[in-house]
């Protein structure tokens, strides 16, 4: 297992390695076949100014930034200065340079971070699946190490997913509409954290969703997400250090367990045996809501909508520069007229009101974060209705959260061997320094069950 960039960060401090060192690491796994079609730029210069510099700070006794110079790959959909940003789409192949960083990518560069390239993703980040025809599709690098087959990265944020994966990247600077940060994530055996979405700025990021848009990061550890979470928000989290049997943790019988691959719901009762057989308090808790979340996204939804009016004129101007299956999708955003949006938008607030109050006096709830394994990638792209059906299946748990307003991350639970299963743990919104911390020791849990 490579280590993660809080172990990293240790060896800077500890002057058993130097930021260019790892840096040039980093480079050049980003350019070796593994990451083919994960870079749509790279900003190599500057990510070595930023390590050169940590390493000056060091030299002369001082502390290195909190993330020490070391390389983090950054979504297609945030500025970068002096870069254009493009959303992995033809469509916008004659975008402008950026001016300024989008304030997420600011925040990570004003705490050290070497940002090394825009990663791809799935066009305008509309899509679980990870599947991109201008840029081309990364290959998943843990499923194909496992059994040599082509899979999906899984989307949206298909590329920084693939650079954390391939060690091209310590972390994975991305966004999250309804599960972009931890389907990746769950399909490549790595940790996929969305945040509450109020608390990362997207200013500078190329919309899909408003209302439902996230930043986040995804990573090799919970203890890593916490670190980014905390630079990200501009809130340093301390997560709870309740030990396992203190937390409430609850599963919901019906809706997120529905129609699972049998190996995801054998990965996900195994996860269930060995955190009870550490002292876990895990109940099964009814929520009744949940079965209306479907209400919620009739035509699309939200997304869907608030996608129409952002690229309607884009669409009339230069439609057949599209993804035809990110078209399809937008378009369905024109029938949702004015009140009916509005209407959505009332019938969400009252859907997460009764949530909420369901949820209520448990920390956090356990699923499978997807309900099935990474599929390959080769039927995906010949067949429009299998696309579809499996992209709405990568999407169903995850896009909860989101309609929720809630937190949630995503942690692997398979045994070595096994293609990638992610356990999500999810909560409303501004509980997350409590996710974080639950999900601290449900990892170590698993962790030490699979040893």
């Amino acid at each position: 297992m490579p280590i993660d960039l809080t172990e990293a960060l240790a060896a800077l401090r500890d002057a058993r390695h130097d930021a260019r060192t790892l840096l040039a690491e980093c480079l050049a796994r980003a350019g070796a076949p593994a990451c083919e079609h994960v870079f749509l730029r790279r900003f190599d210069d500057g990510a070595r100014a930023a390590a050169e510099e940590s390493d000056a700070l060091a030299a002369r006794g001082l502390p290195r930034p909190p993330l020490g110079g070391l390389a983090v790959s950054v979504k297609d959909l945030f500025d970068v200065a002096g870069h254009p940003s493009t959303a992995a789409s033809a469509a916008m192949s004659d975008a402008p340079v950026a001016a300024r960083d989008a304030a997420a990518v600011a925040r990570l560069r004003a705490a050290g971070a070497a940002p090394i390239g825009h990663t791809n993703l799935s066009e305008f980040a509309f899509s679980g699946v990870g599947i991109n025809p201008h840029h081309g599709t990364p290959r998943n690098p843990a499923t194909r190490a496992i059994d040599g087959c082509d899979r999906i990265p899984g989307g949206s944020t298909s590329g920084g997913a693939v650079s954390v994966s391939t060690g091209a990247a310590w972390a994975a600077l991305g966004s999250d509409t309804g599960g972009s940060l931890r389907i990746p994530a769950a399909l490549q055996g790595l940790v996929g954290f969305k945040g509450t979405a109020r608390l990362v700025p997207l200013d500078g990021c190329i919309p899909l969703s408003p209302t439902l848009d996230t930043a986040g990061a995804i990573t090799r550890s919970v203890r890593d997400a916490a670190l980014l979470h905390g630079i990200l928000s501009g809130r340093p989290v301390d997560p709870d250090a309740r030990p396992l049997a203190g937390w409430r943790l609850a599963t919901t019988p019906t809706f997120m367990l529905d129609d699972l691959d049998p190996a995801v719901a054998a990965a996900f009762d195994r996860a269930l045996a060995t955190l009870r057989a550490a002292g876990a308090r895990i109940e099964e808790r009814a929520l009744p809501a949940l079965q209306r979340v479907t209400e919620l996204q009739t035509q699309g939804g939200i997304t869907a909508a608030e996608a129409w009016a952002w690229h309607h004129a884009r669409l009339a101007d230069r439609g057949d520069r599209y993804d035809p299956r990110v078209a399809l999708r937008i378009r369905r955003g024109e029938a949702i007229a004015p009140p009916a949006y509005q209407a959505l938008l009332d019938a969400r607030r009252r859907w997460i009101l009764d949530m909420t109050a369901s949820m209520r006096d448990i920390d956090a709830f356990l699923s499978p974060t997807v309900p099935l394994q990474a599929p390959e990638i080769a039927p995906l792209l010949h067949s429009d209705d299998l696309f579809f059906a499996t992209n709405a299946r990568l999407l169903r748990n995850t896009a909860v959260v989101n309609l929720l307003d809630g937190c949630a991350i995503s942690i692997p639970c398979e045994q070595p061997g096994e293609l990638p299963v992610g356990l999500m743990l999810w909560a409303p919104a501004l509980r997350d320094g409590a996710v974080l911390g639950a999900a601290g020791r449900v990892e170590a849990a698993l962790a030490a069950g699979a040893r």
